[in-house]
């Protein structure tokens, strides 16, 4: 029996195919997309396939038709052979404030595989002459591919590291501006980023870029669709748990009447290793990310409600958080309000949710050998055990290393994060959440040994933390369900940083 090969990690069309790995067919976008424009933007998360994507244009315009034998383009495109400018800034070495030379070189390799002399010294001008010298020499028009166009600016967002930032941008404008005066001589300018936010200021001299980012019909362009799992890994739904593969990897998109997909790396690297584990998330997050939503206050991640104009919008020099985890694969669109032109956006994932709202928690905490995982360990355990002490030791212990001054500032605020983040934690793993008509417990956990339902208060009482359980009838709706209830009402103390009294009844 042929085993089947997931391309985990592998970025070049032609590796692919020809090494036998599994390739979800793309070509039709491909196809739609070399007939309807010219000039394309596409902004998706990283390990996403925009890079595969890149290969693959790069390998159709080379003509190389027997890699495409089979695919849907294959009897549709002609495949002539046209020059290529193909760059990849995660591959220059533009370090120490070094991507104006980092490119020279680029583009003076590509002249080079042509046999092209370059004479000119300025950036854009070296740009400008070796578009006109391949269409001179081929007698073609030249496709510009460039993949994360914008990594030198990603890299830079740290305060303390902005003007290289700014720097960055400056060099990259200069670059394309050269684009829409060599108009008569490009046949395909494509260009793929994870964020948009630099679009307006470094695109401004190239205004007739058709942005595929969230239009309907490229939806699918990257990631895998459920349609696209069942017809390419069939044996392999049938070894997994269909239901919880889909909650732990599915569920991005980017037009809210269009399919929900898989990141393909995750899903791949799952089929692989059959262990469920964030391996999206291990390829690197952002610090400044998880500083900024501990300083914005920022820890409720379901159901963010944001203007499609703000959405779509974003500037490094003013940072707004919510579309930067839109655009790097954190948020993404749940619902959509057509009368008030707003996005509804949550977390895609059980994968995504986990690995941020863990990384977010220790960044609250703050924990040098008791970091997040190791609480919500506790937590379960003293639930298991039904042991009210060591709840409240579990609870506490997500409070005990936040440094003195840090506490003393903000204390409210980190309360509520805090809790928040660990029983939203906690319910990843247990599929913990529950709704009930009368509104929302604080946390409403089921396991095999019970339900149990806790409302938490800042410096009131337990017992007032109890009566609401009761008189909002939170487990009213569990106590049929052959499970023994707990009410739990627990109060904590600003002043002492700690569980001051739990009140646990058994129903």
């Amino acid at each position: 029996m042929d085993i089947q090969r997931y391309s985990v990690g592998l970025q070049d069309f032609k590796e692919i195919i020809t090494g036998g790995y599994v390739y979800v067919d793309k070509t039709r976008y491909v196809h739609q997309l070399l007939t309807t424009s010219k000039y394309y933007f596409l902004s998706r998360p990283r390990r996403f396939g925009k890079s595969l994507l890149i290969s693959t244009l790069y390998h159709l315009f080379k003509g190389e038709k027997e890699l495409f034998k089979g695919l849907y383009i294959a009897d549709k495109w002609n495949f002539e052979v046209y020059p290529i400018i193909k760059i990849s800034f995660a591959k220059l070495s533009y370090e120490h404030g070094q991507l104006e030379k980092a490119l020279k070189e680029s583009l003076k390799d590509i002249a080079i595989s042509h046999e092209i002399e370059l004479r000119k010294e300025a950036l854009k001008d070296i740009f400008q002459e070796l578009i006109l010298s391949l269409h001179t020499r081929f007698q073609q028009k030249v496709v510009i591919l460039i993949d994360e166009y914008d990594k030198p600016i990603i890299d830079y967002l740290d305060a303390d590291q902005l003007h290289l930032a700014r720097e960055n941008r400056a060099i990259l404008k200069s670059f394309y501006s050269i684009l829409k005066d060599a108009d008569p001589y490009l046949k395909l300018v494509f260009i793929t980023g994870i964020s948009k936010f630099s679009q307006v200021s470094i695109f401004s001299d190239l205004n007739n870029l058709y942005d595929l980012s969230m239009r309907r019909g490229f939806n699918e362009i990257c990631g895998i669709s459920q349609a696209e799992l069942e017809h390419y890994f069939p044996k392999e739904l049938e070894t997994y748990d269909r239901a919880k593969i889909r909650h732990w990897y599915n569920g991005y998109r980017w037009h809210i009447k269009s399919d929900t997909l898989y990141n393909p790396f995750s899903i791949l690297n799952f089929f692989g290793e059959g262990d469920f584990f964030n391996y999206w998330y291990t390829t690197g997050t952002p610090t400044f990310l998880l500083e900024m939503s501990k300083r914005e206050h920022f820890y409720k991640f379901s159901e963010i409600t944001i203007s499609s104009i703000s959405l779509q919008s974003f500037d490094f020099e003013n940072i707004s958080l919510v579309p930067v985890l839109f655009q790097t694969g954190y948020l993404t669109i749940k619902d959509y309000d057509a009368l008030l032109d707003n996005f509804i956006l949550s977390f895609p994932n059980d994968e995504v949710k986990a690995a941020y709202l863990e990384k977010l928690a220790d960044t609250y905490i703050q924990p040098t050998s008791f970091p997040a995982k190791a609480i919500l360990s506790n937590l379960l355990k003293a639930l298991k055990a039904k042991s009210d002490q060591a709840l409240m030791d579990a609870i506490n212990a997500g409070f005990e290393h936040i440094p003195g001054p840090i506490w003393q500032k903000e204390n409210e605020h980190f309360y509520h994060a805090i809790v928040h983040l660990l029983f939203s934690l906690l319910g990843v793993y247990i599929n913990s959440e529950v709704h009930t008509k009368e509104g929302r417990a604080d946390a409403m956990i089921q396991i095999e040994e019970g339900i149990f339902c806790l409302e938490f208060k800042l410096d009131k009482s337990a017992e007032e933390a109890i009566a609401q359980i009761h008189d909002k009838g939170y487990l009213k709706p569990h106590l049929d369900k052959g499970k023994p209830c707990h009410a739990i009402g627990i109060n904590f103390s600003k002043e002492n940083k700690k569980v001051e009294k739990l009140i646990w009844e058994e129903l």
